[in-house]
């Protein structure tokens, strides 16, 4: 995956600025921000600027002095203070303009190129392989060189005077504004996307350490499969078998589709598991323990063979989404224009509104090719479809020996200076030019990882990034090939965004799911890489778009799900864990019945609300389904062209929004049509 998605941007989110306070009864809500600045006191400042500079100013006038009395805090000084700060500061001069946005855009790409290379270095200890990492290794790795660059800003009044010159505009206003502008036009709007909101440093840490929680609870919820028993006592997993929810549980369930003994007992095993742990009457003896033997269809708990009772986690589970949800709702007050967390999420984060998100969903999952696709599951399995087979995964093309490609790579890359001679001469295989192949693989540099790899961006121009791979003594073999391919798809992106785009606020792409679209385009041309041809792959685009499919329809649900659980603890706030959970299975249940139980069977499953993301990580699931329709978009659009010249077009816009991005990119917007048409005709070929 790529390791640092931008650390500008993540800075830059973290500090996301608010355009500006509302009127007398948004001020009074806002009174623990120790604003000080007065409604009348805003409305008398923009007449008397807009009366002495002229209306040609009016709306950088007006959003200016309104972010800035947002931001103003009694520490500042108080409203005489503000309103000589705004007159002294506000530029209307558009050389004068230029030359600010020109100071800002380089210093802050030489602070947060600094701050990337000190992080990097840092945790060098911690990610390459080299001495055992120590316990003073682990604290300076976790050193966040930039974490009171927010702060510093402030009280230095550089992110004042940038909010104050530079207005911001919403999601809707950059989507429909931002179709004709310039790339000078759009940097600006970036460049007024810097400093949006100032939250208190008591609340945004109530928030770390809250997150934090859900993480740590998440990461040591594990099932002990080998104590699993059947009704028969049976134990049907290897004995050390422990599996982190929901991830494993479900990487198991795939794992048994195909020809192994006992797999679909196994699968409706793991299911039941799942069911439990949606309800919480899974015991609390079993959780992260392979002390007791457990029947999760009877709930019968054993130790040393006889029975004892089962202590149920008692909502657990749903207290740790409630306290995300009470800790990110304590954020609202600090974005007027965003003003719940759901809409940041979606118009500060992925920059896509939720509506259209939620359209795209529901165009998909309730589309006929769903049927179709499953009619085509069905036939393969040479059975009915069960509920868990929204996770199937036989969309693949038998694949090669792995252990004839680890010969070739072994032999190719016997160590990360091997791989890292051999970038140009991929990167030219790719469709890039010589020259120009030399010059991307001149800026990527290949470590030695400790783990299996990742990409890490630079944060200036003509700085390194960074490919970090794992290489045994003997060699790459194919699995850390494979991998190290993807990250290499990561890294060109980054250098791309990094040099050719022409400003650092505009640098990078517009959201996780455009830079993994390059990695994939990399990643599923490895074969092609080595000079390898699967006879078995004729039918690969056909399988691509019937797992592209599948894959949206398993995860469009359950962020569907997410959607309506985080819209009702809006309209619940005052809610408990028990009442929490019940909603959740309810939704669960009504998305389930509305666009599944036709399909997959089984009415009232509670499936869609396994997924631990809903608990670790708000609102972060629709990102995943977006990826697959960018993804494939991105991909149809390359089928048949240079793919170098195709990306190089398309990348080097920068950090735009994602529909004005992917309709400069593709001609069209993000959508479902292409993956539908793609299935009509995988499902022609199939017979279906």
């Amino acid at each position: 995956m790529n390791k640092l998605y931008k650390i500008f941007l993540i800075v830059a989110m973290a500090i996301a600025a608010g355009a500006c306070a509302r009127e007398n009864s948004k001020t009074t809500e806002r009174m623990d921000q120790k604003t000080v600045i007065s409604a009348n006191a805003v409305k008398n400042l923009i007449k008397e600027m807009t009366d002495s500079i002229g209306k040609s100013q009016t709306l950088r006038i007006e959003r200016g002095i309104k972010q800035t009395a947002g931001l103003w805090r009694k520490e500042d000084g108080d409203e005489s203070a503000w309103t000589a700060f705004c007159k002294m500061n506000f530029i209307a001069d558009s050389m004068q303009l230029n030359d600010l946005f020109s100071s800002l855009d380089r210093n802050f790409e030489t602070l947060f190129g600094f701050f990337n290379r000190i992080d990097l270095k840092l945790k060098e200890r911690i990610h390459l392989v080299g001495p055992e990492v120590t316990p003073i290794d682990e604290l300076f790795g976790g050193y966040d060189v930039s974490a009171h660059f927010q702060d510093d800003m402030y009280d230095s009044k550089i992110g004042l005077i940038t909010a104050l010159n530079f207005p911001y505009y919403t999601l809707e206003e950059k989507t429909n504004l931002g179709k004709n502008w310039n790339t000078r036009q759009w940097a600006y709007a970036r460049m007024g996307d810097m400093f949006k909101t100032r939250i208190p440093a008591n609340i945004k840490q109530n928030t770390s350490q809250t997150l934090t929680s859900a993480d740590n609870y998440i990461s040591n919820y594990n099932i002990y499969m080998g104590c699993l028993i059947n009704d028969t006592g049976e134990q049907l997993f290897p004995k050390d078998m422990a599996l982190i929810t929901h991830w494993g549980l479900r990487d198991e369930l795939k794992s048994n589709y195909g020809a192994v003994e006992r797999g679909l007992e196994k699968q409706r095993m793991v299911y039941e598991v799942m069911k439990r742990i949606i309800d919480q009457s899974i015991p609390s003896q079993v959780i992260n323990s392979n002390n007791y033997l457990w029947n999760p269809v009877t709930n019968r708990v054993l130790q040393n063979g006889k029975e004892v009772e089962g202590i149920a986690e008692e909502d657990i589970r749903y207290q740790v989404l409630l306290d995300n949800f009470i800790a990110l709702k304590k954020e609202d007050v600090y974005y007027p224009d965003s003003s719940t967390y759901i809409r940041r999420a979606f118009e500060l984060n992925m920059e896509i509104p939720q509506e259209d998100v939620r359209a795209l969903f529901v165009e998909l999952v309730s589309s006929p090719q769903i049927k179709r696709v499953a009619s085509l599951i069905s036939e393969r399995l040479g059975r009915p479809l069960e509920p868990f087979d929204i996770w199937y995964n036989g969309f693949t093309p038998k694949p090669l020996p792995e252990e004839k490609l680890t010969a070739i790579t072994q032999k190719l890359y016997p160590n990360n200076m091997a791989l890292k001679a051999d970038l140009p001469n991929i990167l030219v295989k790719l469709g890039w030019k010589p020259e120009r192949a030399k010059e991307i693989a001149s800026l990527v540099s290949v470590d030695a990882a400790r783990g299996s790899g990742h990409a890490w961006g630079a944060q200036m121009k003509n700085d390194q990034a960074h490919l970090r791979t794992r290489i045994q003594p003997t060699g790459m073999d194919y699995k850390g090939y494979n991998i190290a391919i993807h990250e290499f798809g990561h890294n060109v992106e980054q250098t791309i965004t990094m040099n050719d785009v022409p400003y650092f606020v505009l640098n990078g792409v517009p959201n996780t799911a455009f830079t993994e679209a390059v990695a994939f385009l990399f990643q599923k041309r490895d074969l092609d890489l080595l000079g390898m041809t699967n006879n078995d792959d004729q039918d690969k685009e056909d399988f691509m778009a019937l797992k592209a499919i599948w894959d949206c329809y398993e995860i469009m649900g359950v962020s569907l799900v997410d959607m309506k659980v985080w819209e009702w603890m809006y309209a619940n706030p005052g809610c408990n864990k028990t009442e929490l959970k019940e909603a959740v299975i309810t939704i669960a249940k009504e998305v389930w019945n509305k666009y599944y139980a036709d399909v997959l069977g089984g009415k009232d499953q509670p499936l869609l609300a396994i997924y631990s993301h809903m608990i670790d990580n708000p609102l972060y699931l629709p990102n995943y389904p977006m990826g697959h329709l960018i993804d494939f978009q991105l991909e149809d659009q390359v089928r048949g062209k240079n793919i170098a010249d195709e990306l190089q077009r398309m990348y080097i816009q920068g950090r735009l929004v994602p529909q004005v991005w992917m309709q400069r990119a593709v001609g069209k917007p993000i959508g479902v049509e292409p993956v539908l048409k793609a299935v009509d005709k995988a499902l022609t070929k199939f017979g279906k």
